[in-house]
């Protein structure tokens, strides 16, 4: 464990396992690192080694008044990489930590990368307008913004009922899954849990992709509820000529969780291979 201070001072928990290749995990919305134990246990002790950092704003990271948009957090994430001296790392992005890995190619294209993972992610653009027919409407987001602020605790619990698929399917994770989620989603910054719906609902990744010359691996669950994955992973898959698209039949899109098992043997396989 460790504090990496960004650019701008701002201090980010990471956690840094194993060794060998570098793998760096960048976890979604309003969650912290730790949603990724399932995954960087396993993979560290598969022989790689896993960095995992809350963002700014979230988990045990500093809350700054401002920053909560996507060149900020590509910049952050550029910093971990420098403060862990990761050369060809494998940048893996759930949901709008997906986003990170777009717009720091996007930014910086091959820098310290060799190849990207985009599990349940944003990318390319989540919000509906003329030319993105399969987006999602304004008025969705702005009713979580709109939740969150009225009650933010009784808003995400319900969230991640869908978030976790438990609305259609009973029991895909236990009780306990359900209230450790929401205790790690009350520990970040209610300004960034806000401000963060704008960033990963309204941020155009479309010209990030493009830079997208590295293996990618895709990975969404046809039933994603949050982030629809005709919105999200089948449209990166098209845009993205290097990419795989692993679709999991019925996963929600807390996947990382509901297909722990299967999202850690592919994440090996595609670092293995």
């Amino acid at each position: 464990m460790a504090y990496v201070a960004t650019k701008d001072g701002t201090h980010l928990y990471a956690k840094d396992w194993g060794s060998g290749p570098a793998m760096v995990l960048i976890h979604g919305w309003p969650l912290n690192a730790d949603m990724w134990d399932y995954q960087a246990l396993p993979l560290a002790e598969a022989g790689f080694r896993v960095i995992s950092y809350d963002r700014r704003g979230f988990g045990r990271s500093n809350q700054p008044w401002t920053g909560y948009d996507y060149d900020t957090f590509a910049s952050d994430l550029q910093d971990v990489l420098a403060a862990f001296d990761v050369n060809d790392a494998t940048l893996v992005g759930f949901s709008m930590g997906g986003g990170e890995v777009a717009r720091y190619i996007g930014r910086y294209g091959r820098e310290r990368v060799a190849k990207a993972a985009l599990i349940s992610s944003v990318v390319p653009y989540m919000l509906k307008t003329p030319d993105n027919e399969a987006g999602v409407p304004q008025d969705v987001f702005d009713a979580i913004k709109t939740g969150l602020r009225k009650d933010r605790a009784a808003f995400l619990k319900d969230f991640n009922r869908d978030f976790y698929g438990v609305s259609d399917k009973p029991g895909a994770v236990s009780d306990a899954v359900l209230d450790w989620t929401g205790q790690v989603a009350m520990m970040a910054s209610a300004k960034a849990t806000i401000d963060c719906v704008d960033a990963f609902g309204r941020t155009d990744f479309r010209d990030d992709v493009k830079a997208f010359d590295l293996p990618t691996l895709i990975v969404h669950g046809t039933n994603d509820k949050t982030v629809p994955i005709d919105t999200a992973g089948r449209a990166a898959a098209k845009r993205i000529p290097s990419a795989t698209l692993k679709e999991y039949d019925g996963a929600p899109h807390g996947l990382f969780m509901t297909h722990k098992d299967r999202l850690t043997e592919d994440l090996i396989a595609f670092q293995r291979g």
